[in-house]
């Protein structure tokens, strides 16, 4: 996923899609350890998306407490 479309999703979509990320994470990880993946660059790129999705959460987190304590 590109950021500009990890952005475009609301907060429980980023939720559902961390979720999938991580799911999908373990199945490569099961599937490199028994020899079976074919395509190993995908665990990288799995990676990289659930470090995109959690610096969005994080962001819009930070973002909610900056306006809670500005009010």
């Amino acid at each position: 996923m590109k950021p500009a479309e990890i952005r475009e999703l609301s907060n429980e979509q980023l939720a559902e899609k961390l979720k999938e990320a991580r799911a999908e994470l373990f199945n490569l990880r099961f599937q490199m350890a028994t020899s079976q993946l074919d395509n190993t660059a995908r665990v990288g790129v799995v990676k990289k998306d659930i470090a995109r999705i959690l610096t969005e959460q994080r962001a819009r987190q930070i973002a909610a407490e900056k306006s809670a304590v500005a009010e």
